[in-house]
């Protein structure tokens, strides 16, 4: 069996009741989404900034967690290189619209709201997130999600 595999079926082992799996549809997403937003508002130094605006903090853990995709399912990652960019080109037009200080509030606002509702699936479901065992399956829920979608590790 495949290390992606191995992982999407451990991971989905405590994602079996149907109320928890809607909720993550909604909940995983926007966590991914406010992470990025949170780390776009860190101040990336000038010189970097003249050298190509796209250079920021969330771009840059975000090339990172593609290259983690990327080591896990080569199709799995090339769906992530659309979702990135809705994340990045997203995070980056809100931060410009409203500035870094409400792109972290509403970040902020976002991810605790979402990790709520994540924890309120588990409860429905009677088992713990998965990353409790191991913090790697906060990158494998997203992939889990993203398989449902391009049904590419079977």
């Amino acid at each position: 069996m495949s290390r992606i595999k191995a992982l999407l079926s451990e991971y989905g082992e405590s994602h079996q009741n149907s109320t928890n799996k809607l909720i993550h549809w909604i909940c995983v997403p926007l966590i991914f989404f406010s992470i990025f937003g949170m780390l776009r508002t860190i101040p990336v130094p000038e010189f970097i900034q003249h050298i190509n605006p796209l250079l920021n903090w969330s771009n840059t853990i975000l090339v990172l967690v593609l290259v983690y995709y990327f080591s896990l399912s080569i199709p799995l990652f090339l769906g992530f290189i659309v979702w990135a960019s809705i994340v990045s080109f997203g995070n980056d037009a809100l931060f410009k619209l409203y500035g870094s200080t409400h792109l972290l509030i509403i970040s902020i606002a976002i991810f605790v709201l979402a990790w709520i509702g994540q924890f309120i699936g588990h409860g429905i479901e009677g088992k713990k997130p998965s990353f409790f065992k191991d913090l790697q399956f906060l990158l494998i829920g997203p992939a889990w999600l993203m398989n449902f979608i391009l049904k590419v590790v079977k």
